[in-house]
This record gives structure tokens, sequence and C-alpha cells, in this order.
């Protein structure tokens, strides 16, 4: 047997043993019987002492193969253990991704050497539309649940000239075959004609693609439409082109030899005092129509029956309207109604709306503005003949209200007692708005003037046009729209409401106040002591009357504007809540500053004393403190809570620019005192002692020929 070496302990050092020592182990009698007694793996009772033997070689030696096993089996669980996810993160930042770059063909820029410039000035293409297609709609009873808007119109540049065209439209405002589901719009914003016939021009498209077209333009024949009809006559040469290309190009339909059979004819009638047809037959002859427009008469008299025009017109036409069988109606007819007034005949609104909508026939109407809250505004008016005066005038024309009756309190601004300004409503006159979108056809309301976010000065006011100071933003104006519906049914809401019944009742009221009282008046804030007491209250006497003409008049529509107050928190429309709470608030805050004025003028009627002794005048200012009773102040109180309110929920509204102008005001006055010469020094003139040098004899003679001045024509 080989000498042993190396024992390893199991847990301790290791330590030498003896050959008396190992024999002794191996007769050891627990090692008896053992098979493996013989191979060297022994391992002793006593410390639990390994060896190993000499001449064993390492891999075959048990220790080893066991060191192994343990091994590769703890490999194997630790690489089981490893294959299971526990958490995945994933560093974005780490992921790299490569990939082959692309080919790319290289291609040759050619240089430009020489650029050609058109000596042919351009015109400006496209409506000339600040809301575009984006304002108010008018609600509709049933809107179709899948949208029949086609695709937008591409217009390709042609030899012949410019096309001036939009470059989207929308469908046909209301198809002539679904008048009974869908209505029309209203309060398309625009600067000038242009936008409004570029866009109607669309609107014709539409209709000849159907089926052949008759177009009727129906010009009020008014003083102040002169410069209106020419911008619109300048336009056909555009409108009869472009028709003509898109025809040709998207749809194949060329110019009949025969002219009725020309997809478009039109028919020109003129209306005033009278309607005037100034087409026997329709045409397609462009140089006709622009003749004949060329040859409208100016009507003096005031009067402008345009739904008269309408409803005679319906009635000449209606036979193209009537089925052909399968082939339908012989054309389609639209009504282009060009006028700058609300009409004098509306009493037949009814008529013409029922005539157009039973014989599906749509009426667009390029009109104007309609003043907010108010009947009548004024036009700049220049004598159209340069051989008579150009200085401008200002008449009276008709062009409102926006709605169905008066929903406006109309008062004088308190700050400087002036009449309220002229503002637009964000729609137009009520009557003509109505027969446009009940048919189907578009309201266009232009102003050569809307400028929104600042206040159009008087002197910036364009020929023909109206003044109106401020203009609003369509979008924001949508909200406010105001009932397009008949009468009965407009009176039976508002008689179901206290809020608008009270509303209409006090605009109403303080309309025929404004016309019998002739408006506010300017009150009396400087008072000068020139002799004794009795002189002074004689001068507070005579303020305290014309502040007595007032307060009456506000107390009734206090009265009558509190008996709505119940039905305020259940009204849900932004026009009435906004319209009742500027009502309510403008005419508490005019009370409260009338009756404090008439109690600060009794304050000094009691001998109330200078502090300064050799002071002599009293001046009255606006203050925000009100010291002449706490009823006052709460009415205060409530009136600028009410102004507040409509200024926060109803912002870029003519309601919210008014509610600023009545807050910028104070309710309040104070006394100031100072003193007044009463006896001051006469100015005397320069003494140079110079004459004033004589005009030369032949000024007279030098001064240019004045031209003469025609009186104003109604308008």
């Amino acid at each position: 047997m080989s000498k042993p070496i190396d024992p390893i302990p199991a847990g301790t050092a290791a330590k030498p043993v003896s050959d008396a020592e190992m024999a002794e182990d191996l007769a050891s009698p627990a090692d008896a019987g053992d098979p493996q007694a013989d191979t060297g793996d022994l391992q002793a009772d006593a410390g639990d002492v390994e060896y190993v033997w000499e001449d064993d070689p390492v891999w075959a030696r048990d220790e080893t193969t066991a060191m192994l096993g343990s091994t590769l089996l703890n490999v194997i669980v630790i690489l089981a253990l490893a294959m299971i996810p526990l958490r995945v993160e994933l560093d974005a930042e780490a992921v790299v991704l490569v990939a082959d770059p692309p080919e790319y063909q290289d291609q040759e820029l050619e240089a430009i050497d020489e650029i050609t410039y058109s000596d042919i000035p351009q015109e400006d293409i496209g409506a000339n539309s600040l809301a575009e297609t984006s304002m108010a709609e008018a609600s509709a009873a049933v809107f179709a649940e899948v949208s029949e808007i086609p695709n937008p119109v591409e217009v390709p540049i042609a030899e012949l000239g410019t096309i001036a065209v939009n470059n989207r439209f929308e469908q046909a405002v209301a198809p002539l075959d679904k008048l009974d589901t869908q209505r029309g719009k209203i309060g398309v914003g625009t600067e000038g004609a242009k936008g409004s016939v570029d866009r109607i021009t669309a609107e014709l498209l539409e209709s000849i693609e159907e089926r052949p077209t008759l177009v009727v333009w129906l010009f009020d024949q008014s003083g102040s439409l002169h410069r209106q009809r020419r911008q619109i006559r300048d336009q056909f040469d555009r409108v009869y082109d472009q028709l003509g290309i898109l025809l040709a190009r998207e749809s194949g339909i060329t110019e009949a030899a025969d002219p009725d059979d020309a997809p478009l004819l039109t028919s020109i009638i003129g209306f005033g005092q009278t309607v005037n047809l100034y087409t026997e037959e329709p045409t397609a002859d462009i140089d006709e129509i622009k003749s004949i427009v060329d040859r409208i008469e100016t009507d003096s008299s005031g009067e402008e029956k345009v739904f008269s025009a309408v409803i005679a017109a319906a009635t000449k036409y209606r036979d193209l309207r009537r089925s052909r069988g399968k082939r339908g109606p012989e054309r389609n007819v639209t009504f282009v109604v060009v006028t700058d007034e609300r009409g004098d005949d509306v009493a037949r609104m009814e008529e013409a709306v029922n005539l157009c909508r039973k014989n599906t026939i749509p009426v667009h109407v390029i009109g104007v503005p309609a003043p907010f809250g108010r009947q009548h505004t004024l036009v700049r008016y220049v004598d159209p003949d340069p051989k008579f005066d150009q200085s401008a005038q200002w008449a009276q024309v008709d062009q409102g209200p926006e709605s169905l009756v008066l929903e406006h309190v109309h008062l004088g601004l308190s700050g400087n007692f002036q009449e309220e300004p002229p503002i637009d409503s964000g729609f137009g006159p009520y009557g003509l708005t109505r027969l446009a979108i009940d048919t189907g056809g578009l309201y266009f309301a232009n102003h050569p003037n809307r400028r929104v976010g600042r206040e159009v000065r008087r002197y910036e006011v364009e020929d023909y046009a109206s003044e109106l100071k401020h203009f609003f933003d369509p979008s924001v104006m949508r909200r406010y729209q105001p009932q397009y519906i008949s009468a009965r049914e407009y009176q039976q809401q508002v008689q179901q409401s206290p809020l608008r019944r009270a509303l209409v009742q006090a605009a109403a009221a303080q309309a025929n106040s404004l016309r019998a009282a002739g408006g506010i008046d300017r009150p009396k804030t400087r008072f000068v002591k020139r002799g004794d007491e009795a002189q002074l209250v004689q001068l507070l006497n005579e303020a305290q009357k014309d502040a007595a003409k007032l307060a009456p008049r506000l107390n009734s529509l206090l009265s009558i504007l509190a008996s709505g107050m119940d039905g305020r928190e259940q009204e849900t429309e932004p026009r009435w809540q906004a319209g009742y709470d500027l009502a309510m608030g403008r005419v508490i805050a005019q009370s409260v500053r009338t009756d404090a004025y008439n109690s600060m003028l009794a304050e000094v009627k009691r001998g109330k004393p200078f502090k300064d002794p050799k002071n002599n005048t009293w001046i009255l200012e606006a203050a925000d403190e009100i010291s002449v009773g706490s009823r006052y102040q709460r009415q205060a109180d409530q009136a600028r809570e009410l102004l507040q309110n409509v200024v926060n929920n109803h912002a870029g509204t003519p309601w919210s620019l008014l509610a600023e102008k009545e807050l910028s005001v104070p309710m309040g006055w104070r006394w100031k005192e100072e003193y007044t010469e009463l006896d001051p020094p006469r100015q005397r003139g320069p003494g140079n002692n110079n004459n004033n040098p004589r005009p030369a004899q032949d000024d007279k003679k030098r001064m240019l020929k004045k031209k003469p001045k025609r009186p104003l024509p109604k308008l």
C-alpha cells in the first residue's frame, strides 16, 4: 500500500499522521467488510480526516468527481434561473439600429439664367371674406348623418387669364330637393361685394352641374347702392368667364348654339317703389347683362320693396321648376338679391319665403350688417355724379334690427352722456336673413370697414357705407344667433319666459320714450355762487329739473325688468342671458347715478358750507363712493355684479362691450370746491397797431368755382 499524503480534514486544518496510526485505523472493526476500504477513500471517525492516495490520478479520485458533479449541477441551476425573466427593462438609448443607407439617384439641376416678368397686372383671386365658411350657421331641423360635401375643386390656370374662385367649396347650402330638412347660412362677413360674388359663383357651379340654371339678379335701385351695383357689374366678366371655363373642363358642358339651351341664363330685376323687369327673356349674353346693370335708374322715393320683387320673380319663373317627367324640372332657379336696407315691405316676408320654398328656389342676399339693437343707422353718402358737390353727407337708412323685434334696451352712455355708439350686431336685418336661410341661401353682411378688435373712426367710413364703430368675431357671435322662426312661434316663446317677456317689453318702452323725450340730457355739474344763497338754490333747482325728466323713465324700465328676475336662472340661451343682464345692470346703474345726483344737489341746497371761505364754486365729480345713502350702495353693488357677469361670460360680443363702458363710469358723486373770478378783465387784442391787411382785389376771381350741391335724396 502506498504512503498517504496531504491529509485533508473535513472542516479542520490538515495534520500529520504516523504509519502506526494509519495501520490502526485500517484494522479498525468499523471498516471491516467495506468494499471501498482499499481505494484510499477512507474517512476517520475521530476528527473526520480524509486521506488522498499519492499514486491515484486526480481525475479518478472520488472527491474530484463529486466536486465536478456539484459544480455542473450548480451551473445548470444558475443557467435555468437566468432564463426566467423576472423584470424586463429596455434602455432605449442602448438600442442601435444599423441599416444600409438608401440608394439615391443623382439629379442634375438646371440653372435659370434669365427671368421674365409679366407687364400685365394680376387681380387678386378668391373670396375676400374674413370669416370664410366658418361664420354662424343657422340651426337645422335635421342634418344628414353622412356628409355629402364634395371634394375640393382645383382650378387650373387657363390661358384666358386669372380665374377668381375659392379653392375650397362646400356643397350647396341647401340642395334643391332638401329644403324641408336643411337651412341656409347667415352672417358670412365680407369686406366688399367681391367675396360675395365669388362664393355665389361656387353655388351656381354646383347648380349647373345638376341641370341648366337660371340666375335672377334683383338690384336695389336706391342711391346708396350705386357703388355696390357698379362693383358687382365689374365682377360679371370674371364670374361668367369663370363659370364657362369650369363647366367646359369639369363637366364637358359648353355654350349652346341656341340661347335657350345655354347652361346658364340670366335675368335682371330692379326694385324701389316699384318692381321693374329689365329682361323680358333671360339671356346668356354677358355684354347685354352688363349694359342692363349700367342702365338701372336710381329710385329716389326712399322705398325698397324687396320682398315684393322676390315674389314677382318667383311667380314669373316658377314654371321652370315644374317637373318634366323623369328629367325633373327644366332648370334650376337661383335668386341673388343685392341691397343695403332691410326692405319696407317686410310684411310680405312670409309670403316670399313660402313661395320660394314651395318652388325650391334658393335666395342669396348680398346685404349689409344690421346695427345692434336699433332700426336705423347713418350712411356716408356722396353724390354719384361728379358734376355736383362731392362732400360727404350722412343719411339715415333702415338697416335693422337683427331680430324680429327689439331685444336691446337702448340707453345713452353715462360717462359722456352721448348717444350709444352704433355697432355691428353680427347678423343681417331679420327679414332678409330669414329669407336666405329658410330658402337654403346665403346672407352676406358686406361692410368695407370691417375690422375686428379696434374702433372705426367716423372719418374712416367709406362712401356709401354705414357708420358702425365696432365689429365682432363671427366665430364668437355664432352662439348669439337670433331666432329665425315665425312671428307666432317667437311670441309663444317670449310669453313662456318671464325674462324674455320683460326684456322685450322694456326694449319697446325705451324705444318709444326716446322718441318722445328726445334722449338723455346732460346734467349740470358746475354751480357758481354769484350772490346770495337764493341765487345758488335757483341754479340747483334748475339742475334737478333736468334729472327729474330721466328718473321716472328709469324707474319704469327698472320695474319692467325686475319682473323677469324670476326666470333668470332658468334661461339657457346666451343671447337672452346677455341681453337681460346688460339691460338690468345698466338701468340700475343709471338709476343710482340719477338718484345720487339729486341727493347731492339737495345736500348743497340745505346749506352746505365751503371749507375755504374764499371759494364760491361747487363742482360735482363722478366718484366710486356713494355718500348719500346705503340703499344706493346696495343697488350699485347689484349693478356691478350683473355687468361684470356679462363681461366674464359673454366676452367679445356687443353686450360685453357696452357692459365694460358702463363699468368704467363711477356710480357715485362727490363735491369739489374752488374759486371762480366773477368779473374777469377783458382780454385785449395784440398791441402792434397793425391793421388787418385787405384781401387782394382779384382774390374773388381767383377762387375756384364751387360745384352745385344737390339735396340729399331719400335712401
